[in-house]
């Protein structure tokens, strides 16, 4: 046995306990907006008057502030008195907060930690049986999507995605008046802000989870949006429906097809709703379709994982094909090839570097 190699490795494992255990006290400050109040204080803060300022006691911030100073997260300063300050720096506050639009990292966070408490049992149990799990087993985690997809969308679907796409035709024609559908689209809050943005255009909305698309219509009438629709729908489910048969212009898919149960049925389906010249931007995870290939990928530890106790359940369950998170570039050309898809584009995303974006043309 190598002495040093072992030694390595203990330290690595002392790191990687460290770094676990910080990503919950994440998980915590975020979701307890700590990082938003110390963010808007802007200036050294005891802990007594960090705690007032957040409504929260101040011996459990206490106990917090130890775990983001040894972290590095938070400064702790002393003021020459008994009692010490903290300060969240500009620069760490930039990527911890809510208004930190699409670098917002925080909000990651809370992601496996809530993966851990609603599914750990779930998934441990399913690793002898690969049976899956389903979507509706994973409310609390629609919820927490919608998060990731107001953080996402909120600054960069407008701005930069959509006037990016076919060299900034598609805008002009959302402008004029064209049908838009977004397969997977959870709580609407993508449909929502074009619909908001290009009232010319009709938009629709698929998803299979009933209480996300209650909520996309309560939200929709809240916002007086006249222009969209969500349909409680499985997007595999309408490849031969004569009612969707070549009925938009442009559609989307989110991180939507690599949860699909069906993925093949479900790009089958988007061609089948294409109409003669239309679009289809599917966003997905950027990865190698190989473990070996994203040996180097930045996030690859947390990604496989978020995909091994959601995505990939979710795609086996209903005897599904279970394709993961990170299926990768090559499967997923491949399966555009199989739906039909002759024209793909592989881009890459401004201001999003952990997506690719294929573009496909009818």
């Amino acid at each position: 046995m190598d002495q040093e190699k072992q030694a390595a490795f203990g330290s690595r494992l002392t790191e990687i306990l460290n770094h676990g255990a910080l990503n919950l006290a994440l998980a915590l400050g975020y979701q307890l907006k700590i990082f938003d109040v110390m963010a808007d204080m802007d200036q050294p803060v005891s802990c007594p008057a960090l705690a007032r300022a957040a409504g929260l006691h101040p011996r459990y911030v206490k106990e917090w502030l130890g775990i983001m100073c040894t972290g590095q997260i938070i400064e702790i300063r002393n003021t020459g008195t008994e009692e010490a300050v903290y300060f969240l720096p500009p620069e760490h506050a930039a990527l911890l907060t809510r208004q930190s639009g699409s670098s917002n990292m925080g909000v990651y966070t809370q992601e496996i930690p809530l993966l851990t408490q609603i599914a750990m049992a779930r998934v441990t149990e399913d690793f002898s049986k690969g049976e899956g799990i389903p979507y509706d087993a994973y409310p609390r985690f629609q919820a927490f999507m919608a998060q990731l997809s107001h953080a996402k969308h909120r600054q960069v679907l407008i701005r930069h995605f959509l006037p990016g796409v076919d060299q900034g035709a598609l805008v002009a024609r959302m402008e004029q008046g064209i049908r838009v559908c977004d397969l997977g689209c959870g709580q609407g809050i993508g449909l929502h802000l074009m619909a908001e943005h290009f009232p010319a255009s009709s938009f629709t909305g698929l998803d299979n989870d009933v209480p996300a698309i209650e909520n996309a219509l309560s939200r929709a009438a809240e916002l007086g949006l006249k222009n969209i629709t969500f349909l409680a729908k499985d997007a595999a489910s309408v490849q031969d429906d004569p009612d969707f048969f070549q009925a938009y212009d442009y559609i989307t898919a989110f991180d939507a097809i690599h949860d699909q149960s069906r993925p093949l049925e479900a790009l089958k389906a988007v061609r089948h709703m294409l109409a003669p010249g239309g679009l289809f931007s599917m966003v997905d995870i950027d990865a190698a379709s190989d473990p070996a290939g994203n040996l180097n990928h930045p996030m690859g530890p947390f990604l496989y994982t978020v995909s091994l106790m959601h995505c990939m359940p979710v795609g086996l369950s209903d005897r599904g094909m279970g394709l993961g998170m990170m299926w990768g570039r090559d499967r997923a050309v491949s399966l555009l090839k199989k739906a039909g898809f002759t024209r793909i584009q592989v881009l890459e995303i401004a201001h999003d570097p952990f997506n690719v974006h294929y573009l496909c043309r009818q």
